[in-house]
């Protein structure tokens, strides 16, 4: 059950994303798009409370339960920055927005750039732990709860990986081909919020 919910939830994400800026942005109704993007966390929210639930009916603790904490995680850390994204490519596309401008490429701007979506999993993996922690707490047997404290080194080592990486672009940032110019100048990306008022 709580795999097929993991599934409903990720579809759900994406349908209620695809129906936000198709409101706001085909159908011109900014406040209701906006309102249906607001929506996705409660997909999060039913996936977390059915997972309390399944514990609580007294399921053995497995490697579903620790999927979805990962699953929670990883979109309260990226979700927001996937869904600005998205928005900003459809503002451009339906709203006559300016393109949204591409991360950036070349020196310590990359290294920042990488270093701030590594924040994010790092606020994932913090998510994830906390909520794996209050599952192993509620079950209160550490004979039965060694899956979810697999998932809880797993959450760590995915953001210890890609901390690596993201250092990676402090210690050697890439340079700019010749001619082409090393800094690039930054928008501020078109956000829910800010076209509530449009």
């Amino acid at each position: 059950m709580i795999v097929t919910l993991i599934v409903v939830c990720e579809v759900g994400f994406w349908v209620l994303l695809a129906a936000g800026l198709a409101t706001r942005y085909l159908l011109k109704m900014p406040r209701t798009g906006a309102a249906l993007l607001l929506c996705e966390p409660l997909l999060e929210v039913v996936l977390l409370v059915a997972t309390a639930v399944d514990l609580e009916n007294g399921a053995e603790p497995s490697w579903k339960h620790g999927l979805a904490a990962l699953y929670i995680g990883y979109t309260v850390g990226h979700g927001h920055r996937t869904v600005q994204w998205l928005d900003g490519h459809a503002a451009h596309r339906f709203g006559g927005a300016p393109p949204p401008v591409k991360p950036p490429r070349y020196g310590m701007a990359r290294a920042k750039h990488e270093g701030r979506v590594w924040l994010g999993t790092l606020i994932a993996a913090g998510v994830t732990t906390v909520l794996l922690q209050i599952a192993i707490w509620y079950v209160g047997d550490a004979s039965r709860t060694g899956s979810l404290e697999s998932w809880m080194r797993t959450a760590w080592q995915a953001a210890g990986i890609h901390g690596l990486i993201a250092l990676s672009y402090t210690l050697w940032p890439p340079k700019a081909p010749k001619g082409e110019p090393e800094r690039e100048t930054e928008r501020e990306p078109v956000s829910a919020e800010r076209n509530w008022r449009n």
